[in-house]
């Protein structure tokens, strides 16, 4: 990803699920307890946590329960876990300010209980303006009636502060009854006892009506840069933002689905097959997108979602795509899966296939092997720090190689050494840097290389552990999965086809001979986002019995749920992995087997991020990030003097 990219990206570090409903109304009670014993002063302790339950508590209970069928009336999408955090995190707000005001008005001594009343009206005018704007991002309303619902909470304190302090008793309409229900000050504790004038509630409503205006404001000046470049909403990105973190909804899709573009991209499928009884061995798939953006969004369970559609064992490695190329949804990735499938019905296989070649030129270095006249490519740049391929990259590349003499190619970016988000170069291989120029003659050097390589009889082992790592380890479900490919001269073999077409090789020797020539390749697959640096080097090191190895990561972003780099190697043991992948490497070689080889491709129709459109959106996002909260301190600023004036003048 690109620098920009990536400061959007560790905004994931903010992502966090919303509780349950009931777990923020409970929690809300027992601040709202803790907050009485400190704020009043009774006989009894347990009769301070009541009042502060009852005059604290009871506003944000109503707004939990109250906000969302409220909101749903209207049209909204406020779940009860969303208004109940929402509640939760008001009433802390009115809390924090409470205390901050009383403490300035015991250490000043020119600040009495007036003081602190006056910050408690502008605590709830602030509330209503952080529901207001939450209210008005995640149920896209129009500001009014946005408005009906993120005034619950503060229109409940506001009652309860009207009946309870006897503001009643100030006017002279009204009759005995109306007094009864509206004017009980003698229930109340004395601090708030007649604390409130109706001057008081004229200033309660004038800074409510201030803060929505303000929060409105700031909405709209945020909101032209996006509306002008993007065509959508800032409000439709927070919303959907919101749904994700606080409780996983895919309501993040919608808003990529209005930004993104059709594109057409190529999926390859390399599938082996056992020689006797023609079962599925083992298959790679690799679609030509991201894996992103982020969590189950989009593509970023796409490793997974391959995985369970395959017979053998499953291959997914990462493609030579970078961000542009995410999926706008899950939907998108059936798609591509009927594309895998449809590939897969067409291969033509063949038992022969070439030993594996290394080249290198510059700092990239490809591994590949020939199936006829398929190859599967695996390119890394490491021990130099390298990120996402472009898409026009891995085009060339592959069109490089096919110029020289191959069919179908699979290549995959093997993802697995970079530093994370640090530094200006990310190591972006983008089109017209000389790393591009570098990957494009490897990829022609290999298909020549291949082309004119011997072809021997194929052998395939496969092993897998799905290991004790979890993605916030860094580490898919898919765990780590080993191939390993043995091509091996034979002293004489005749081919024969049965009745089912799968074909037969009969050996004139039932047995190798011990000095018969061979070649092994590992191919090992971890299920994570990158590499850190160094790990690879160590991990194929270690590995015995082969004469080549790759490690690639399948750049899945589940893991990047919570952190928006850790990649393998980042938290785990190195020395565990190091130690599963050699075991898993032993047991592929003991897994050896003859099987049949074949590659096919096919094209799928889908809805990605677009050209250009991931950069746009995350430097406008950045720069709400950035300019974001100067605005904010300004109209903050703005707001705060104007309240200061008003309390003046009344």
């Amino acid at each position: 990803m690109t620098e920009t990219q990536g400061e959007l990206a560790s905004l994931s570090k903010y992502i966090f699920r919303a509780p349950q409903w009931y777990t923020s109304v409970a929690l809300s009670l027992v601040i709202a307890a803790l907050a009485g014993i400190a704020a009043f002063d009774s006989q009894y302790v347990l009769e301070d946590a009541w009042q502060g339950v009852f005059f604290i508590g009871v506003p944000t209970v109503v707004a939990s329960l109250g906000t969302t069928p409220v909101d749903r009336y209207f049209g909204g999408q406020l779940t009860y876990s969303r208004s109940s955090l929402l509640a939760f995190a008001c009433e802390v707000v009115v809390v924090v300010v409470l205390v901050a005001a009383g403490v300035v008005a015991t250490l000043t001594g020119r600040f009495g209980q007036n003081f602190v009343f006056d910050a408690l009206i502008a605590a709830l005018g602030l509330v209503f303006a952080i529901r207001f704007l939450v209210v008005l991002a995640v149920s896209r309303d129009s500001p009014l009636v946005a408005a009906i619902p993120a005034s619950i909470q503060t229109l409940t304190a506001g009652l309860l502060l009207f009946v309870y302090s006897g503001t009643m008793n100030y006017l002279t309409t009204g009759g005995r009854l109306l007094s009864a229900f509206l004017s009980r000050p003698a229930e109340a504790p004395p601090e708030i006892q007649y604390a409130f004038a109706p001057r008081d509630f004229v200033l309660f409503v004038l800074l409510t009506a201030l803060y929505g205006v303000a929060a409105y404001g700031l909405v709209v000046a945020i909101d032209r840069p996006w509306k002008r470049s993007l065509g959508v909403s800032v409000l439709d990105f927070v919303s959907g933002f919101i749904g994700h973190i606080a409780e996983g909804t895919r309501e993040l899709e919608d808003f990529f689905e209005q930004i993104g573009e059709e594109a057409v991209v190529p999926v390859t499928v390399l599938a082996f097959r056992n020689a006797d009884d023609g079962e599925e061995k083992a298959r790679f798939v690799l679609p030509m997108i991201h894996p992103g953006p982020m969590g189950e969004i989009g593509g970023g369970n796409l490793p997974q979602r391959v995985a369970e559609s395959a017979t053998g064992l499953a291959f997914p490695p990462h493609a030579t795509a970078g961000h542009d190329f995410n999926l706008v949804t899950e939907r998108e990735v059936d798609t591509l899966i009927d594309a895998a499938e449809r590939a897969h019905a067409s291969i033509d296989y063949s038992d022969r296939a070439t030993p594996a070649v290394r080249v290198q030129e510059g700092e990239a270095k490809l591994l590949g092997q020939a199936f006829g006249d398929d190859a599967l490519l695996v390119s890394t740049f490491s021990p130099e720090f390298a990120d996402d391929v472009e898409y026009a990259v891995g085009l060339s590349a592959t069109a490089e190689a096919r110029v020289e003499g191959m069919d179908d190619v699979l290549l995959a970016d093997a993802h697995n050494c970079n530093n994370g988000l640090g530094g200006d170069d990310l190591g972006h291989v983008y089109p017209g840097s000389k790393r591009s120029f570098d990957m494009i003659q490897a990829a022609g050097e290999a298909a020549r290389s291949l082309r004119d390589a011997d072809e021997d009889s194929l052998e395939l082992g496969v092993a897998w552990d799905r290991t004790p790592w979890r993605p916030e380890d860094g580490i898919g479900p898919l765990g780590v999965r080993v191939a390993v490919l043995d091509t091996r001269k034979t002293e004489s073999s005749e081919m024969t086809r049965d009745a089912d077409g799968v074909s037969r090789t009969t050996q004139q020797n039932s047995q190798r001979s011990e000095d018969t020539a061979g070649d092994r390749t590992a191919y090992v697959l971890v299920d994570g986002n990158n590499m850190e640096p160094g790990l690879r080097e160590e991990l194929i090191d270690a590995l015995d019995g082969v004469d080549h190895a790759e490690i690639m990561t399948t750049d899945t972003h589940i893991v990047n749920t919570v952190e928006s780099t850790n990649q393998v190697g980042a938290t785990i043991d190195w020395d565990e992995l190091v130690d599963l992948v050699a075991e898993l490497t032993a047991e592929a070689v003991a897994d050896l087997e003859p099987v049949e080889a074949g590659m096919a491709s096919e094209r799928a129709e889908v809805t990605v991020f677009g050209n250009d459109r991931t950069e746009t959106l995350a430097s406008h996002a950045n720069a709400v990030i950035a300019m974001g909260g100067v605005i904010v301190a300004l109209a903050v600023l703005a707001t705060v003097a104007i309240s200061i004036l008003i309390f003046f003048l009344t």
